[in-house]
């Protein structure tokens, strides 16, 4: 049988790079190509009604053994982050972890140091599984897609445990904010998720920001530069003057933690006679997003007074809200996550993500979604590691908690 290990490094090697720049959904065909590797493994388990929709999205049933209880769900995603490369991932095994600094050999320049990898230097002797340091790993959320499966695996072999019905559901296009765009919770039909999308061990976050996008369009006049005095406005140069009014002793991720949010300028593209900011607007207090988004318009109107003739616009978006707000709808979704982590023998760790999962829009559309960790380190980087027997544990929690939930009604 395959093992946690086994499946995981099968999955990091499909190349499931989530594309921004698209209406296509899911937005690349490696999800594609992982979706129907994971039907056909759910299919071999046996799950029940084990489907791949025109969305690309993944769904199956274990079916539960305990009449009247619960049916609930568990989530990861197959895309990994667009902020850089998972085309041609060489996953290196690191067996006994040593405790020291890891370099990795396909770009010796980058190296996970211990002293900048917050609980790397409490994985001595375990198992971590990096990149060569050329691609993403993809543990992001290919450990949540591995640790689903093996406990599915587990609890469709052993039919003596008792335990409700479980959806398995893995999703597309996460990383870029449209993980859920294509759910149908009707078909799901459960009364609380569960995401598998989070760091180190143990961890139960119920707290995500709150969030909104910005495209600040700026539009300028262009004309052929030897002849453009008093007459060109470039909007390159505006756009430079935008960022450079952006607060960055406050309100920016350099400068700030814990649940201190931020405004955070990350794409910037375009010319002279039109260019375009992209910046993510980030609180845990949804309210103080409109003041972020007071500032903004106030940077544009003040250059646009002092630049007659340029015209900036702004167009905020809704991305998803903080789930906190929502999990009160069923507090057994947290109640019974922390019970599971305390019967795995494990301590759990109440966090609030300064970032998002499918949790926040799924909880917010209804299904009361919480996340829980998966061993996974360093994402969206090269750097990135994942931690086996973290994995491991993961998959013990899952299978305490369906026979939580099976006690239920």
């Amino acid at each position: 049988m395959d093992t946690l290990l086994d499946r995981f490094i099968r999955y990091v090697k499909v190349e499931t790079t989530a594309v921004e720049e698209t209406k296509d959904y899911p937005s690349s065909p490696g999800q594609l190509e992982l979706g129907r590797l994971l039907t056909d493994e759910l299919k071999a388990l046996r799950l029940e009604s084990v489907s791949m929709d025109e969305h690309g999205i993944v769904m199956g049933t274990i079916p539960g053994n305990v009449p009247g209880a619960p049916t609930i769900a568990w989530f990861a995603h197959m895309d990994t982050s667009p902020e850089f490369t998972a085309k041609n991932v060489k996953p290196i095994v690191h067996k006994n972890y040593d405790g020291k600094d890891i370099t990795l050999p396909g770009d010796p320049s980058r190296i996970i140091r211990v002293s900048e990898t917050e609980g790397m230097a409490e994985l001595k002797g375990k198992t971590l599984i990096s990149t060569d340091g050329t691609t993403l790993l993809g543990a992001d959320d290919k450990s949540g897609v591995a640790v689903i499966m093996t406990a599915a695996a587990h609890l469709m072999a052993h039919p003596e445990i008792k335990r409700g019905p479980i959806r398995v559901v893995y999703t597309c296009d996460e990383e870029v904010g449209r993980g859920t765009d294509k759910l149908d919770l009707g078909k799901i039909n459960a009364v609380v998720g569960y995401t598998l999308d989070g760091d180190a061990e143990a961890g139960l976050e119920n707290e995500t920001w709150s969030a909104d996008v910005a495209v600040v369009t700026i539009t300028g006049k262009n004309i052929h530069p030897g002849y453009a005095k008093g007459r060109m406005i470039n909007a390159i140069r505006l756009a430079a003057q935008f960022v450079d009014r952006l607060p960055w002793h406050r309100l920016a991720p350099e400068t700030t933690e814990n649940r201190d949010g931020f405004l955070h300028p990350y794409v910037i593209e375009g010319g002279v006679p039109e260019t375009r900011i992209r910046v993510l607007l980030r609180s845990f207090v949804t309210a103080e997003l409109a003041q972020q988004a007071k500032i903004l318009h106030s940077i544009a109107d003040t250059i646009m007074a002092e630049h007659p003739g340029a015209k900036i616009t702004i167009e905020v978006k809704e991305q998803y809200r903080n789930m906190i707000e929502y999990l009160a709808k069923d507090p057994r979704a947290v109640k019974l996550a922390e019970q599971a982590i305390r019967n795995a023998g494990l301590k759990p760790h109440f966090k609030s993500i300064r970032g998002g999962t499918d949790g926040s829009r799924l909880s917010e559309k209804g299904l009361p979604t919480p996340n829980l960790s998966v061993g996974m380190y360093n994402f969206h980087s090269p750097l990135e590691f994942a931690c086996l027997e973290q994995m491991e544990s993961a998959v013990k929690i899952l299978i305490e908690l369906a026979q939580l939930w099976g006690r239920e009604k």
